[in-house]
């Protein structure tokens, strides 16, 4: 008997394998690829081209392969699984590198012909396989189906690699006594199939592929007692989620960031509004997880999302006109400032009415719009017409005053910076802001120039000038416009408005004065709205000069 089953177990062949793989041949730098195959009778070809042309040939020569198996028939149904000759390591892991060989059982099915690519597109690998392998194969494509074997004398050996079990199972019983034959286990002697297995005649159908279970192969979960679903891994800035991360909130915060922002990356169009909330979320996510791992290093990654956070924002305001956390329904405002260069324009403020050398807001005025051309180096240029403009008849008085206090130095008398013109203008000094001294301001050249421009405009307002407004008028506009909100408002919304006293130490005026400004900026059209209740100016700036709002 014994001989028997080795004479039928020799009528079984193995099943055919063609690889097909591009290598790089001679020198990496030179480009050129092999192309072999694992026949013998198919020769090497090189391609000193690159790696398309190599591609192309390859599919040329797994077509050949697959043309001349379908003129020979097709695979064979008395074929082995190639993919089992080699301990299924095609799609078992740890099966081709001296792992344990898989049980027997699992492979099944009528014999395929399967073509198989990786994703790289260096191997192809053309195979006679059961239906069982082909299925459960990554990237593996089922060309043809071969048809039940004809053969009946494989009982011993069919008999001696099927599991007991297997053999035994009642309700095992195909019509005509024939069924598929499987690669690993073929029929009975009484002409019995394993269950589910095919009638004779009609191929049986190829197995789906199937998610690997994470349970071991060696010691399959129990159907009574269902594995628990493992915690699913999450990855974000390069880091790995740890599973066992407590609180529960932050490894899933962390979890669904990762996939937020991979999300974001798939985007046709950028959102930076959206992209700053993600950064702001990452920073609180990161400090936290910090404060748990006391790892320093994620201390430094939130720190990093918070700047991110900020830089987009402002990309935003400035591709936009729109802060990103703007409310609904807030109508987009082209500004002129955006919040960074509105709070340096308040810091400015702030240092002009701490540094004023000389009381009354026409030295008030000039001060500020020199601090303004001299802020980066300690001078700068104004012309005759800029002067006037400003102070009009209190031009020399005024220049006169910050030039005995030393608080301005011109290399002529002021009668001539009065006259200089634009083509000649004349260089200031304001030696507070030399760079020996201290610096109160930490802005750059491109938003000393943009802040400036901002003054300019107020100060220069053509219906304020039409109304005669005076300096106090036009420092109360700059002082207002610096302190907005999204629709003009003045100060902060839970503030109700701007403390008084400071608007009225601002323009270097007693708070009781205030008031008339006030009337007259809403004759210009400069506030929509305006009143003085309770020790605060509260209003909304107009329609017309909401580009010139810096916002809180």
């Amino acid at each position: 008997m014994a001989v028997e089953t080795g004479t039928q177990e020799t009528e079984r062949v193995a099943g055919r394998v063609w690889t097909v793989r591009l290598d790089p041949h001679g020198r990496l730098a030179a480009g050129a690829v092999r192309l072999s195959c694992s026949r013998p009778a198919c020769a090497d070809q090189h391609f000193p081209d690159g790696a398309a042309a190599a591609r192309k040939a390859a599919i040329a020569h797994v077509n050949a392969h697959l043309a001349r198996v379908r003129e020979e028939g097709g695979p064979r149904g008395d074929a082995w699984c190639a993919c089992r000759a080699v301990d299924c390591a095609w799609h078992s892991p740890g099966s081709g590198s001296g792992g344990a060989r898989p049980p027997a059982g699992r492979c099944g099915g009528p014999v395929v012909l399967t073509v198989y690519a990786d994703r790289a597109g260096r191997l192809w690998r053309v195979a006679e396989t059961c239906a069982r392998c082909a299925a459960a194969t990554a990237d593996c494509r089922v060309l043809d189906t071969a048809p039940p074997s004809s053969h009946g004398g494989h009982a011993a050996a069919d008999r001696a690699a099927c599991k007991p079990e297997e053999q035994a199972a009642p309700g095992n019983g195909a019509a005509g006594g024939m069924a598929a034959l499987f690669s690993d286990c073929g029929t009975s002697p009484t002409g019995t199939a394993p269950a589910g297995a095919s009638p004779a005649g009609a191929p049986a159908r190829v197995p789906q592929a199937r998610a690997v279970s994470s349970a071991s192969p060696a010691s399959p979960a129990s159907p009574a007692s269902p594995s628990r679903r493992p915690k699913r891994r999450g990855k974000i800035a390069q880091r790995l989620v740890p599973d066992d991360l407590e609180p529960e909130a932050l490894r899933r915060e962390l979890t669904e960031l990762g996939d937020a922002f991979r999300a974001y990356q798939k985007r046709p169009e950028p959102d930076l509004a959206l992209l700053a909330a993600l950064h702001e979320r990452k920073a609180r996510a990161f400090a936290l997880w910090a404060d748990v791992s006391g790892d320093e290093t994620l201390r430094e990654e939130a720190e990093r999302a918070e700047k991110a956070a900020e830089t987009t924002r402002e990309m935003h305001e400035n591709r936009t006109g729109q802060p990103a956390d703007a409310p609904d329904g807030v109508p987009v405002v082209e500004r002129l400032l955006t919040r960074t260069q509105a709070a340096h324009a308040r810091t400015v403020l702030d240092h002009v009415a701490a540094h004023t050398p000389c009381p009354g807001p026409e030295t008030r005025l000039a001060v500020l719009m020199l601090t303004l051309r001299a802020a980066r180096a300690g001078t700068g240029n104004v012309t005759g017409q800029d002067l006037s403009g400003w102070l009009h008849k209190d031009a020399e008085r005024v220049l006169e005053q910050l030039v005995e206090a030393d608080w301005l130095r011109l290399p002529d008398d002021v009668a001539d910076a009065l006259d200089s013109r634009p083509e000649d203008p004349t260089l200031i000094t304001v030696p507070a802001l030399l760079p020996d001294r201290p610096r109160p301001f930490g802005f750059g050249k491109t938003t000393r120039a943009r802040l400036s421009g901002w003054a300019q405009k107020v100060v220069g307002d053509r219906k304020i000038r039409k109304k005669k407004g005076g300096p106090a008028t036009r420092l109360i506009a700059l002082y207002t416009a610096a302190h907005t909100g999204f629709d003009g408002r003045l100060g902060h919304a839970d503030d109700g408005g701007l403390d008084l006293d400071r608007v009225a130490a601002f323009c270097a005026l007693p708070p009781d004065r205030v008031t008339e400004q006030v009337e007259l900026l809403l004759a210009a059209d400069w506030f929509a709205e305006a009143e003085i209740s309770a020790g605060r100016l509260c209003g909304r700036l107009s329609e017309r000069v909401l580009p010139l709002g810096g916002l809180l």
